[in-house]
């Protein structure tokens, strides 16, 4: 008699335990914990240097890169700053909850301080995945398709906030914003949404006054 093994469910029950064990490591040391998903080049890592940048006098960040090779955002982030571990995931298309509690456990990040971790570009798998972060940020971009929310509706369906950047492109590139907002509110009526460019600053202190009301951890 055929038998079905769920390998699937087992997979992600190892991947939640160990969420949970990060949670718990998050709040007794006072971490805030931010997940920044995306498709590949929306501008993450430019946003994780400019926020470094503004923000590195009024709170302690450490950065966790994940990427499938190379180690050059991570060699950014150090340059912008900040203390990053990379993680290169080989064919794997998402950091799991096991990536975080070892580079975690390299970091070693001080209490009362921001950890950003950046996801491996891709709007699909990294949805599945819980890492026990606090908040999951989503970035796009004006250079992609409006109908980025609806084609990927998980990823924005568990977002807390969507960042849409590169505004600054927008009188050069043929893309409606006011769909795409249309359409992250389709998908989660909810979302915070918020407009920003992070090669000029535009928009950015409205981000980094959401991560200071959520955190709690410093003033704007």
């Amino acid at each position: 008699m055929a038998k079905k093994i769920k390998v699937e469910s087992n997979i992600l029950k190892k991947n939640n335990l160990t969420a949970e064990e990060n949670k718990k490591y998050f709040r007794d040391h006072n971490l805030f914990v931010l997940n920044l998903v995306s498709s590949p080049g929306s501008g993450k890592t430019t946003l994780i240097e400019k926020t470094i940048e503004d923000l590195q006098n009024k709170i302690d960040i450490y950065v966790i890169e994940g990427d499938q090779q190379t180690s050059r955002d991570a060699e950014r982030i150090k340059k912008a700053g900040a203390e990053a571990v990379q993680i290169n995931t080989g064919k794997a298309c998402h950091l799991n909850a096991v990536n975080i509690k070892k580079a975690v456990d390299k970091l070693k990040p001080s209490n009362n301080s921001l950890v950003i971790i950046e996801n491996v570009g891709n709007l699909i798998c990294p949805s599945m995945f819980d890492l026990g972060e606090n908040l999951r940020v989503v970035i796009i971009s004006v250079t992609e398709g409006e109908d980025k929310p609806i084609k990927y509706p998980n990823m924005f369906h568990s977002s807390d906030l969507c960042l849409v950047n590169k505004i600054d492109l927008l009188p050069f590139v043929e893309y409606d914003i006011e769909q795409t907002l249309d359409y992250c509110r389709e998908v989660k009526r909810d979302l915070d949404i918020m407009k920003v460019a992070a090669i000029n600053g535009e928009g950015m202190q409205k981000w980094y006054k959401w991560i200071a009301d959520k955190s709690g951890l410093f003033k704007i």
